[in-house]
């Protein structure tokens, strides 16, 4: 008795890192890289959001180190907190990680004409799980379609994109009022 016991709480430990590492990870890389990448920078647009860009093509077949660079800046966030969710599950921590790579890809194979299955979509839509489709629409409309792993994080981050471009406008105001000042 107990060993299953010891068993399910390191599953439930597995779990629970697993979870925390995917939902803490999506929520910092979406609102303290990727969304702020595309009012302040243009480094993740012009690799990620350019005409007939894809990860595919620009990080797989050319090995773009620009790529794979934007790919780590946006996966930072998930090791930020590896050290702590270590303490609670290595096997859920490495298993987060996996997934979230796995995620990287599985949401970049929209290029290739990719339509997940209905039951798979069905879950994914029950989970809030982004799908190619789903993201696809993100790299038609660099405005729309927020959250990699997480699609209920689009809307908090529709509000949050407006507000940092509302900063950038006063900001170039204040800018160029200072300029005509001097």
């Amino acid at each position: 008795m107990e060993v299953i016991l010891e068993v399910t709480l390191e599953l439930v430990k597995a779990i629970a890192a697993t979870t925390l590492l995917l939902l803490l990870g999506d929520f910092f890389s979406t609102f303290f890289y990727h969304v702020p990448e595309h009012v302040f920078g243009k480094f993740h647009s012009i690799v990620h959001h350019g005409k007939n860009r894809s990860f595919l093509h620009y990080a797989v077949l050319t090995r773009n180190p620009l790529v794979l660079l934007d790919g780590i800046l946006g996966a930072v966030p998930y090791f930020i907190f590896t050290p702590w969710l270590w303490q609670l599950s290595a096997v859920g921590t490495v298993i987060g990680l996996l997934i979230g790579e796995f995620h990287v890809v599985w949401r970049h194979v929209s290029i290739l004409e990719w339509k997940t299955p209905e039951p798979i979509k069905s879950i994914c839509e029950w989970f809030y799980i982004t799908t190619p489709e789903r993201h696809w629409l993100h790299h038609q409309n660099a405005f729309a379609a927020y959250g990699d792993i997480f699609a209920f994080y689009d809307s908090p981050a529709q509000k949050w994109l407006t507000f940092l471009r509302f900063v950038r406008r006063k900001f170039k105001q204040l800018n160029q009022t200072n300029i005509a000042i001097q």
